[in-house]
Order: C-alpha cells, then structure tokens, then sequence
C-alpha cells in the first residue's frame, strides 16, 4: 500500500511546534522585518490570515506597508503590492527614498549630494536582485478584480493591499462594499494560504476627543474590519494632532486586535523626509 504524500493539519501544525523549539521560525509566518512588529505577531504575517494597517490620512500606512514588502523581498519572501495609489513608477521612487534615505523630491530633480546618491545608487543594486513585484490596479475597480490578480500570482507568499477604499466603485454603497471587500480577502488568504496585508482609512476617527488614537471601532465599513480581520493595526503619531507635545516622528504602532496573541503597541519612528519608519529596536537597518 502507497504511502499517502499529503500531510495531515495535525502533522503540519506538530512540525512547526518542534521546528520553533529547535529554534527554526518554519513557513507559517513571514517576517515583516521590523524585529518589534514581528515578536508581537509571533514572528510575522502568517498564511491564512487577513492583516489590516490603518492610519489617518498622511501617517505614513502607504510608506510601512511598502516598507514591509521591500524587507520580506530582501529576505527572500516572495511578495506582491497592489497599489491603486501609485503609479509604478511612483512606487519605485518611495522605494528608493526609503531605502536610500532620499527626499522624492530631491530624487525627481536629481539634485542629491554624493552621499545621498551612493545610498540610492546601493539601494537600487538591492532591488535589481529582490524587490516586491508591484501591481496596479485602477481605483474603484472592485474586489473581484483584485482577487483574479492574486490568484494569478501564486508563486507569491504575501500580497499587500493598498488601500481597501481604493475598492470602491461607488460612494453611495461604499460601506457595503468595502465590507464585503474584506470578507473576500479574509476568505482569499484561507483559500490560497498566503498572508494579506491590506492598509485602510478610518473613516470614523475623531481627533478631537480625549485621546485620538485609532480603536477598532474607528476602521468602520459596518464593523468588518474589526470582525474578520486576524489582525488590526493602527499608526499613531502624536505630532499629528499636537504639535509640540511629541517628539517629531515618533510612533506607536497600535496592536488593537490580534487573534493569535496579545494585544499593545510598538515603537517605531519616522523620517518623514524620506517617508522611512525605523524599528526603535534595530533602528540602522
């Protein structure tokens, strides 16, 4: 009798629990790259599960979720960003600010001093070996769009998803809409065992209360985000809403939802000249 070549959930999920005591992470997550963001999520973006970054408007979730996808390529994680943003070649011109710790501006005009221009010269030859494979999709052209485009990218591990508004084909079904967008993509990720990473406005978020950092209930799209998603993270940066009283880039990456885990936060800090968040933990990276 044949031995059968499939492996059992069970044995996966004991093969992982004695790969992580030998000190192997194993395939289940992928790190993201930012050490702190990482041991929250029990070593980072893991398949089968719908990740959600939101933000206000101008807090930098474009900027960490590319961030995120160029560290996992360098490291050898296959990954995809869909964009309905950014042209592709915008999206090339905040990766190298990223990395080469560039203004875009300076970059547009070419007018860098030397040592800003090796740094970009270096990053460059980094992405000539890894980088993101990078996707556009036009606004408002709908989740089942998106979901074909995935689907014909299965040799891609995580796909990175920005933005859930940039789903919307109408304003006046919006919320509707959007909702169903992230029941889908949490159904996606179960059905191709990949992770998705998907930024998101906050539509209902008020600055004007006592303490203005995002909660769940913030994301709005009929509660679906705080529902379906495995994991909800939320950028606040406190020179935002009171100049003066942070310290300029400083972050809390807010953890306000994570159902394998523990809920807190995570410091990071940003240059917004370059549109770079660093980790607080390994900040020269």
């Amino acid at each position: 009798m044949s031995r059968p070549t499939d492996i059992s959930p069970l044995a996966r999920v004991m093969r992982r629990v004695d790969a992580a005591a030998d000190g192997d992470p194993g395939r289940d997550a992928y790190a993201t790259g930012f050490p702190s963001i990482d041991k929250w999520l029990g070593g980072g973006l893991r398949r089968g599960d719908l990740v959600v970054l939101g933000g206000d408007v101008q807090s930098g979730k474009s900027a960490l979720a590319l961030a995120i996808g160029l560290r996992m390529a360098q490291a050898g994680t296959p990954a995809v960003f869909f964009t309905s943003e950014m042209s592709h070649e915008r999206v090339m011109e905040r990766a190298l600010a990223i990395e080469g710790r560039a203004r875009v501006d300076d970059l547009r005009r070419g007018s860098l001093d030397d040592f800003t221009r090796a740094g970009v010269g270096a990053a460059a030859v980094r992405f000539r070996e890894a980088i993101p494979t990078i996707s556009a999709f036009p606004p408002g052209g709908g989740v089942e769009a998106l979901a074909g485009d995935i689907r014909r990218t299965l040799d891609h591990r995580v796909a990175i998803v920005d933005s859930l508004q940039g789903l919307a084909g109408s304003t006046r079904a919006q919320d509707e809409e959007l909702a169903a967008a992230v029941r889908l993509l949490k159904a996606l990720a179960i059905e191709l065992d990949i992770a998705i990473l998907l930024t998101c406005q906050l539509p209902l978020l008020s600055v004007d209360r006592a303490d203005p950092r995002p909660v769940l209930d913030d994301f709005g799209v009929q509660g679906a985000v705080k529902q379906h998603a495995d994991v909800v993270m939320a950028i606040f940066r406190e020179e935002m809403y009171r100049p003066g009283y942070g310290v300029e880039g400083a972050t809390e990456l807010l953890v306000r939802k994570n159902r394998n885990g523990n809920v807190g936060y995570v410091d990071l800090f940003f240059y917004k000249q370059w549109m770079r968040f660093e980790d607080m933990l390994d900040p020269d990276r």
